[in-house]
Parts: C-alpha cells; structure tokens; sequence
C-alpha cells in the first residue's frame, strides 16, 4: 500500500513538473512572439537586427530576462530613433518590471494593454511624439513606481485614477497639451517623491489634498494657467525640498507664500506670475536655500540686507520687478551678498535700482560666472574691483547710466563670452585689453560714445558670434583681417559712426553672417564682390554711404537674402537681373543712386510694394505701378533697306577674326605635327595664373625628392614657389602613366573650375602641356597648406600634434560646411566620392580645407560626368573603407555616398582608428564598432587623447546638472551623428544641414560650458 501511495505522489509530481514546464514553454513562445510583434510596428527596427527569431529572445538588444522562467523581465529601447508606434502586444508580457522606450519618435496612443503588466514598477516613454490620453488602465499596474512621460503630446486631464498607486515615487507628465485640473487623489500618493506637471494646460487651484503627499520633496508645476493661492496644508510638506511654480497666475503677497513653506527649502522659483509686496525679512532663515527666482512679477521695496546667511546660495533672481527708488542706498544689499561663497547667478535686471554701483561688487564669489545688471539706473564709472570677478562667462549692463572709460581689470576676466553694455555713457577709445578676452563671442558697446578707431586686438577674439558698435563716434578705416578672423559671426552691426575707406573684402569669409549692418557711415569703393560668399546672409544694409561701382552680380549668390538696402550712395550701371531670382527677397531699397537701364520685372520687382528705385534718374522700364519711362527700343530695319555703316564694319571685322582664327589653327596643328607643344593649355579662365613646364620645374627644384610632400594614386606633390607667387603652392604631378590620371586630372578641372569656398582647397592654375622628353605633362597648382593632412594629425603619433574634442569638432564643422556647399549651393551638385582624412588638409588656424577632387563627379542633365560614369564603372569609386556599400553593388553615385563617407570621417576622428584598422573583419565595421558601444560604453571606444581631456574636464562637468554642454555628452551627440551620417541604407543617412546643424548646436553647447576655446590652434 505505502508503494502504491509512493508511485501516485511520483506520477503526480512528474505530472505537475511537466505542466509547469509546458506553461513555462508557452509562455516563453509568448514573449517571443510579443517581441516580434512589438518589433513589427516600429519604424527604423534596423536597431533591433539582433532580434532574430533563430536566436534565444533573452539575448536580444534591450530585452532582460528572469533568472528563474527566462521571461522578459526589461525593455529597454531607448535613444534608438525609433518611429512607428507600441504594439498593444506589449501587454503579453506579463513578467515586464521595466519598459524604456524614451528618446526616440514613437508615435500613436499608448496601449490601454500596458495595463496588464501587473509586475511593472518603471514606465518611460519620455522625448516622443505620442498622442491621445494618460490611459487609466494604468492604475491597474499597483506596484508602479515611477512613470515619466514628459515631453510628447498627450492630450486630455490627468487621470483621477492615478491616485490610487499606492508605490508610486515618480510622476512626470510635463511637456504635453494636458488640460483641466490637478486631481485631489494624488493626494493619497504617501510615498510620492517627486510630482511634475510643467508645461501643460492646467488650470484651476493647486488642490488642498496635495498636502496629504507628506513625502513629496520636488513639486514642479510651472508653466501652466494655475491661479489661487498655495494650500495652508503646504504647512505639512516638511520633506519639500524644490518647488516651481512659474509663468502661472498666482496672485499672493510673497510673504504669504514663503511662510507656509518648509525652511528647508532649497529651490524657490515663482517667477512670471502676480506676486506683490516685499522680500521678507524671514528669508534669511532659509539657510538651506540654494535657488531663489522671484523674477517678472510686481514684487518692490528694498532687497534685504543680510542675504549673506543664505551660504548655500547659489542662484538669486529678482529681475523684472520694481525694486529700488532710483537713488544711492539701492545696492547695499550687494556687500552682503558678498558672503554666499557658492553665488554663480545673480540676475537684477529690469528694475529700478539706482546710485553708484558699489566697489563691493568686486567681493562677490570667485565662482560668479553670470550678472545681470541691465534696465536700472545705475551711475558713475565701472569699479576696478569687477575684474576679480574672474569666473564671468556673462556680464550685462546694458540701459543704465554708467560712464567713463571701461576699467582695465575687465582684461583680467579671461572666461567672458558675453559683454552687454549698450545704452549707457561710456566715452573714450576701446581699449585693446577687449583682444585678451579670447573666448568673447557676443560684444554688445552700442550707443554710447566711444570714439577713435575699431582696435584690431579684437580680432583676438575669434569666435565672435554677434557684434554691435553702432551709435558711437569711431572713425578711421575698418582694419583689414579684423573681420576675416571671425569664423563664426552671425550679426555685425556698425552703423551710424564717422568710419571711411573701403569696406574690406575679407568679408566674404564669414560663411555664417545673417545680418550685416554699414549704414549711416562715410565708406567708400565699391561693394566687396566677396560679399557674394556669405550664403547665410538674411539682412544687408549699406545705405547713406559713399559707395561707387556697380551693383555686384555676386550679391545674385545670396539665396538667403531678405533684405537689401543700397540706397543713398554712388552706385551706377544697372541693376542686376540676378537680384530676379533671390526666392526670399521682400524688401529692396536702391534709391538715390546714379544706376540707369531698365528696371527688372521679376521676383522682388514684381510688386512695387517690395522694392524702391526712386533718385536714380536713367531707369527706365520696370512694371507700370513705378510709373517710369519706356526703355527706349530701336525700331526693326524695313524690308529693303539698306545695310547701315555699322553693321558693314561689324561684318567686316568678324571675317577678319575668323580668318585669323584659321591662320592660328594653322599654325597649332604643324607644331603639333612636328613635337613642339611647349605653350601650355589654359583649362582655367583670365583670372588664373599660366605657367609653363619650365616655370613648375624651376618653382619645385626640379621636382627634387626633398620637395615632395605627398604620394597619391595619380600622381605626386611637391611644395614650391613660383616667380609670380610670395606663398609657397603645391603642385600636384599626375603620373599619366597610372590608369585614370588623365580622367583625373580633367575631372579636377571641371569640378574646381567654378567653385569658391573657405573649406575647399584654393587653386591657383594648372598646366598640360609636354616636358623636355616630349611627353605629355599635366599639374594642378594649389594654395599649399602648411599643417598637413588630418590624417597625419589622428594617426602620427607626437607631443605638438594633438587635436583636442573642440579642434576636431571645429574641423568636423568645417568638412561638413565644404560638403553641403558641393551639395546645395554649385551650378550643379558636385560629389567629392573621396572623402577622407588625408584629403582633408589644415592651415595655420586650423581650419580645414577639402582636396582632391580626381574622382569627383559632376550629377547635371546639361554637363558631361567628370571623371568616371557614374555606374557600370569598374574602377573604384573612392578609397576601400570610406566607400558606401552601394557602390560596391554598382550603385549609382550621389550625394548620399558623400555623406558615409563623411560619416566613417566622424567616427575616425572620434576614435582614433582607421575604418582598415586590422580588429574589423567577421562583419565587425568601424560603424558597428561604434554603434554597439551608444549610448553606455562610449569611453570604451574614444581616441585615448580624448578620454585624457574628458579627465581634465572632470571636475568641471560634475558641476553641470545632467552633464548638460559637458564634454561626454558632446563626445556622446558627435559620435550619434558619425554613426547617423554611415548608416548602412542611403535613405536611412542623416542629411548634411542636419548633421551641420547638430554640430553647430555641440558647439554651442560647449561655448555655453566654458569648454570650448576660442582659438583653434
């Protein structure tokens, strides 16, 4: 009987094992087919080809699993540039504890099944474009803890039913289109820490219940239409640390405010809302605070004069109220602002604080890096002691009283990037110190009246971004390569000063300026043709000046053109019919010039509301709203009559010429005949240089080995100098005997012939013709550039030749500006199809130049290809590693090729390898490489020079809130573009104006930080 009993308990326990492994079983084909399911509505799934149904889903990107049932347990898919939309599959998998799909751009409603996950705890869909409601199902979810799904656009209230997770920590909803109120049952969330509903709809009053949530400690409800008053239940919150409740309608005394709040509040920010009254005096107990932003409400009286017991104090706004009378004692406060050593912001802007601004100003903390002291009434001369000030990234003080000379200290503050001191008093010269703030990049002095001339020492300063010294008294000539040295200007204004002479050509080097502002001045000469290269340009005003010449046919370049006004100069000719066919121009001014001929009726002179012309006595034409005369037209010669003197002399000369043409062919073909074509052929227009096969010979030492600088697939290059040139050229030898040289070398003419750019490699000439043998001969004669190729600065290893991140990222810009300039903006599109490092060559600031354009291939119905036809071509059409896969496939070229190749240079740059590096084979890429190692082990990759400056930047960037601008998040954003740019598929490429400007935004970023210099070298 007992081995009876035994054997049943053996077979119902083999059974119960063998049901739980079939239930273990299914459920595991479940979540595999709920995955693939997932995977199936996503968009841009080329990020998940690891989710291969041949493969055990626990091993698929972003998918965890439980030890114990090898169920999906984490789903982490974010940063991944998803689209598409979540598959209603996601609530299959019933073991899920964490879904991550933030950071990418789902779109569509988020499944109501999410709530069958009755195990998930941490919910992220934040940074997507999904749409619809919160859905309520949620609440099903009881062991949530966190859910974040800030930053889409989610409609409709916050669901009252959220109140009723009894673990959760985390709420964040900002950023969406809710609207309606803010539920009282989020008042039963006892273990809620942090509640943010920021940049919503919300209205109504911040519910009395909230105050039950006695563990919430960050409270951010700003932005919003909320009014009333906060609860008296606040009083209760003891464990509320930050709170934000800005750019709402709050109307309340701030007293009243501050006092049902927690003395141990660190951040306090009610800015842009309906506060009165006065600072209490009660503030000074808050020594824990860290923030205060009471700014942009109608809050007056004096600030407090024992500020100094807030040591934590690091930010203090209080701009935009009404604070101070005008008069001397309204900054007393300052000295004891004096004693709160971590103070990096002061803002005190838009106020009514007046009298002299205090020495005490200089005893503010060393780490003080932004003051704002404009729109006030502030007097008398700037005191030394601001130079001591010497963490100043931003110092503004514009519209006040303030005189005299600018104190010399302000050369001491090494860290500036914005200087704001328009509309003020000050008089004297600019003193050349500005130049030693070398990281400036916004220099606002105008109306005010300062005098003498604009100092060169400014060109010191070359990454100045926005310059403004209009409304002042300074004369002389602009010094010339002052502006050519900002690469990066956007914004010039020097109008309405006592300046003369020419306006200086090099500024046609500032490939980023939007608006460029010379009016009211007394320049002379003609317009700058170089202008022609600004092809960011938006707003070009020349007018009341004493500007001679002709229109330029050059300013017909500027696509981007808005605005345009000459008028009030010497200007003659005509009006150019290239100003027809700007797209953007609205706005047209050419009055009061000498310019004759018939007005155009196209684009901008299509609506007489978009363009003046009157002063200009000779025009003629144009539409009948100008009301001028009739071009005069000369009437058709009638039948019969006979031929007029001038067309006699006109025939005559033409025979002439023809038969003087047929002499010189003559003579071409019988030295051609006889082996003596020595004159070289001109393959480039008037405005080059000719030289001879003797003039190169004796310019390179005769072609000597201790001249020659570089080897390439078609020939060699030798440094040398020709008689007519001071710099030194390179001159490129093809070696006709290797196959393709002779396309080559045509097919560099052709793409070189017409183009301009600061990032492409300037020609001089070039030369076919034979040498001393009677061989064929054939060079191109380049700008030579003295620090080498950026090749040899990644990969040749020695002390003095390190690129640091920001010289690199600034090269990267530079390639990608020459790149869409080839793209977007030649008579036809020109693709380089060789993009590469040792074809990017660096000069003396570093700034690169793009080079060798022997396989570059013109893509126009109307022009021949240059170089090799675009497909069934078997020459290779770039260098092995840098050409896109479809072009190995026979794939026809195009600019989508450009951009791998690009993209492969980014990630070279950013690792230090070569895409032929010997660890990539077994389908291991350079791309690959870097993509796997996005976003967590991107220290695992980088070029080991740059993991020595990210530690240099260390105690830095532990100072930025989310390593926001940091080094690591730049070197992060750089990479994701390399790997964007190389994709795989040419649709799937991230663009060249994408990529330009998320490579500008690093920068700026950077800037912002401190951490990018301003000079380049």
């Amino acid at each position: 009987m007992v081995n009876l009993l035994v054997s049943i308990v053996i077979i119902l326990s083999l059974l119960v094992a063998g049901s739980l492994k079939f239930a273990f079983a299914l459920g595991n084909e479940t979540d595999r087919i709920s995955l693939l399911s997932i995977k199936d509505q996503l968009v841009g799934a080329g990020a998940l080809d690891s989710w291969n149904a041949s493969l055990h889903f626990c091993e698929w990107k972003g998918v965890t699993c439980g030890r114990r049932h090898q169920r999906v347990t984490a789903l982490d898919l974010d940063c991944l540039k998803l689209a598409g939309s979540l598959s209603p599959s996601i609530g299959n998998l019933t073991f899920l504890r964490e879904l991550n799909l933030s950071d990418n751009s789902l779109r569509g409603n988020i499944p109501k099944e999410v709530g069958y996950l009755r195990r998930l705890r941490v919910l992220h869909l934040f940074q997507n474009n999904l749409h619809g409601k919160v859905p309520v199902e949620l609440a099903n979810c009881s062991k949530l803890q966190a859910i974040a799904l800030l930053h889409n656009n989610l409609t409709g209230e916050v669901p009252f039913q959220l109140g009723d997770l009894p673990n959760l920590i985390i709420l964040s909803l900002g950023a969406n289109n809710l609207v309606g109120g803010i539920p009282s049952s989020l008042g039963n969330l006892t273990s809620l820490w942090k509640l943010s509903l920021s940049y919503n709809h919300l209205e109504g009053n911040i519910p009395d219940a909230l105050g039950r949530a006695l563990n919430l400690r960050i409270l951010f409800l700003g932005a919003n239409n909320l009014a009333g008053t906060l609860p008296l239940s606040f009083h209760n919150l003891s464990s509320l640390e930050m709170i934000n409740l800005g750019m709402n309608n709050f109307s309340r005394s701030l007293a009243a405010a501050l006092g049902i709040l927690s003395p141990n509040l660190r951040y306090f920010a009610i800015g842009g809302n309906h506060l009165f009254g006065t600072i209490p005096m009660s503030i000074s107990n808050m020594s824990n605070l860290e923030m205060f932003d009471i700014s942009m409400n109608g809050i007056s009286g004096s600030v407090p004069n024992d500020l100094g017991n807030l040591k934590n104090l690091q930010e203090f706004k209080i701009g935009g109220n009404y604070f101070g009378n005008g008069k001397t004692g309204d900054l007393d406060f300052l000295s004891s602002l004096s004693n709160c050593s971590l103070l990096q912001m002061l803002e005190l802007e838009v106020n009514r604080l007046g009298g002299l601004l205090p020495e005490s100003i200089g005893n503010l903390s060393i780490q003080l890096n932004r003051l704002y002291i404009g729109w006030n009434k502030i007097s008398g001369n700037v005191p030394e002691g601001i130079g001591n000030l010497v963490s100043l990234t931003v110092l503004d003080m514009r519209r006040n009283a303030l005189e005299g000379c600018l104190p010399t200290s302000i050369g001491k503050l090494q860290n500036l990037a914005r200087l704001f001191l328009s509309w003020n008093n000050f008089s004297g010269e600019i003193p050349s110190f500005i130049g030693n703030l070398s990281r400036l990049f916004d220099l606002y002095l105008d109306i005010n009246n300062f005098k003498g001339k604009i100092p060169l020492a400014l060109r010191n300063c070359k990454n100045m971004q926005n310059l403004f010294l209009s409304e002042n008294k300074f004369s002389g000539h602009i010094p010339d390569q002052l502006f050519g040295a900002f690469k990066s200007l956007i914004l010039v204004n020097i109008s309405y000063n006592l300046l003369t002479g020419p306006l200086p050509s090099d500024f046609g080097n500032l490939k980023y300026l939007v608006g460029l502002f010379v009016y009211e001045n007394k320049l002379s000469g003609e317009i700058p043709k170089t202008l022609g290269e600004c092809s960011g340009l938006t707003s070009l005003d020349m007018a009341r000046n004493f500007f001679q010449g002709s229109i330029p046919l050059s300013l017909g370049s500027l696509k981007s053109l808005e605005t345009l006004n000459l008028s009030c100069n010497n200007l003659s000719g005509t009006i150019p019919h290239e100003l027809e066919k700007l797209p953007f121009l609205s706005s047209l001014n050419l009055s009061f010039n000498h310019l004759e001929g018939e007005v155009p009726k196209k684009g901008v002179f299509n609506k007489s509301s978009g363009f003046l012309v009157v002063g200009n006595e000779n025009l003629c034409g144009g539409i009948p709203e100008i009301k001028l005369p009739n071009c005069f037209n000369q009437e058709p010669r009638k039948k019969g009559t006979a031929l007029s003197v001038k067309t006699i002399i006109v025939m005559i000369l033409g025979i002439l010429i023809a038969s003087i043409l047929v002499v010189l062919l003559f003579v071409h073909c019988c030295k051609h005949r006889s082996g003596k074509k020595l004159i070289p052929v001109a393959l480039f227009g008037d405005g080059y240089l000719r030289v001879s096969y003797k003039e190169l010979l004796l310019a390179t030492g005769g072609f000597a080995s201790s001249n020659l600088i570089g080897v390439g697939s078609f020939g060699s290059v030798y440094k040398g100098v020709l008689h007519q040139q001071e710099k030194p050229v390179a001159v490129k030898v093809l070696n006709l005997q290797n196959r393709g040289a002779a396309k080559s070398f045509m097919a560099e003419c052709k793409a070189l012939r017409k183009v301009r750019h600061r990032n492409l490699l300037k020609i001089i000439t070039s030369c076919s013709s034979i040498d001393y043998q009677g061989n064929d001969f054939k060079a191109l004669v380049f700008e030579f550039i003295p620090n080498g190729s950026l090749d040899s600065w990644l990969h040749k290893q020695h002390e003095s030749r390190y690129l640091n991140f920001v010289q690199r990222l600034d090269i990267a810009i530079d390639v990608a500006n020459a790149i869409d300039y080839l793209h977007h903006n030649c008579e036809a599109v020109i693709v380089h199809c060789d993009l590469k490092p040792s074809n990017v060559l660096l000069d003396d600031d570093m700034v690169a130049h793009v080079s060798d354009f022997g396989l570059a291939k013109l893509l126009s119905s109307d022009t021949d290809n240059m170089g090799n036809d675009q497909t069934g071509s078997s020459m290779m059409k770039g260098t092995i590693g840098y050409v896109p896969p479809e072009y190995g496939m026979g794939g026809a070229v195009s600019p989508e090729g450009d951009m791998y190749s690009y993209g492969i240079l980014l990630l070279e740059m950013i690792t230090g390898r070569r895409p032929t590096d010997g660890m990539f084979h077994g389908g291991l890429s350079l791309h690959n490489f870097c993509k796997m190692a996005l976003p967590d082990q991107l220290k695992e990759i980088l070029d080991f020079r740059l993991l020595e400056q990210v530690s240099e930047n260390k105690e830095r960037l532990t100072n930025l809130p989310n390593m926001e601008g940091g080094m690591l998040e730049s070197l992060f954003s750089f990479t994701k573009i390399g790997v964007a740019c190389s994709a795989e598929a040419p649709g799937e490429r991230m663009g060249i104006k994408d990529a330009i400007t998320q490579l500008l935004a690093i920068k700026a970023g950077l800037v912002r930080t401190g951490i990018h210099g301003k000079d380049r070298r």
